[in-house]
C-alpha cells in the first residue's frame, strides 16, 4: 500500500501529464506545483522508482510507468468523485471542497468509490469543470482555450477553471462567474491584456492573470 505522499506525488505528475499533454515532467516543474524543494522532491522520486512507479535518472525527466499511471488515475478519480459528492450532495461550495477531498481521496475501498460514481449518475467533470476518469480510467478531453484567448467582441462559455485556491474561485464567484456561465469579451488592453468582461449583463474589469486561469469554449 503507497503512503498517502507518495500518492499525492503520482496525482500531481499525472496532473501535470494532463495540463501539457506531455508524458515527461522536469522535477523543478513537479516541485512547484508541490511547492516543495526540488531536493525533496528528488528523494521521494528515488522511492518511487524503487517501487517501479516511475522512471527517472538524475538530471533527467520523470514519467510515470504504466503502473504508476494507473494508480495516479485512481487517486485522481477518487479525488474529484469526492468532490462532486460533496458539491453536489452535501451543499459545500466549490471553493470547500478540494480541502475535503484531499483527505478522502485516500480511501482504498473500490466498491465505496464505485457506488459514489453510480449515485452521482457517472459523472464526467467535476465542479470545477476537470474531467473525471471513468472506472475503466478513460479521461474526456475536450478543446478549450483559456479567457485571455478570447478576442474582443467574442462570447464564450466557461467550462473550468486552472487554479483550485479557495482565494481565486471566492473571486470567481464574486464576478458572478461558475461552470456554463457565458461571458463576453468586452475589450482587451493592448498594454498589458486586461479585459473587459460582460456577465449576465454586468461588466467587470479583469487582470490577464484572472483570464489565464479560466477555461472557456467557444
Amino acid at each position: 500500500m503507497l503512503s498517502f505522499t507518495e500518492e499525492n506525488y503520482l496525482k500531481a505528475l499525472l496532473k501535470l501529464n494532463l495540463a501539457s499533454g506531455q508524458s515527461e515532467v522536469g522535477t523543478n516543474e513537479l516541485a512547484s506545483m508541490l511547492s516543495l524543494r526540488p531536493a525533496t522532491v528528488n528523494d521521494m522520486i528515488k522511492k518511487l522508482k524503487e517501487k517501479k512507479l516511475v522512471n527517472f535518472e538524475r538530471y533527467g525527466k520523470i514519467t510515470l510507468t504504466r503502473d504508476g499511471k494507473k494508480r495516479a488515475i485512481d487517486v485522481l478519480r477518487k479525488h474529484r468523485l469526492w468532490e462532486t459528492f460533496l458539491y453536489e450532495k452535501l451543499s459545500f461550495t466549490w471553493d470547500e471542497v478540494h480541502e475535503v477531498a484531499e483527505q478522502l481521496e485516500h480511501i482504498q475501498s473500490a466498491k465505496l468509490v464505485d457506488r459514489i460514481d453510480e449515485l452521482l449518475g457517472f459523472p464526467e467533470f467535476d465542479p470545477h469543470g476537470d474531467a473525471i476518469p471513468n472506472a475503466k480510467g478513460e479521461i474526456k478531453t475536450r478543446i478549450q482555450k483559456t479567457l485571455d484567448e478570447i478576442e474582443p467582441g467574442k462570447s464564450c462559455k466557461m467550462v473550468a477553471v486552472k487554479d483550485n485556491s479557495t482565494p481565486f474561485l471566492q473571486y470567481v464567484v464574486k464576478v458572478g462567474l461558475g461552470i456554463s456561465s457565458k461571458i463576453k469579451v468586452v475589450s482587451k488592453q493592448a498594454y498589458d491584456a486586461i479585459l473587459v468582461i460582460e456577465v449576465k449583463g454586468v461588466k467587470h474589469t479583469v487582470s490577464h492573470k484572472f483570464a489565464q486561469n479560466i477555461f472557456v469554449v467557444t
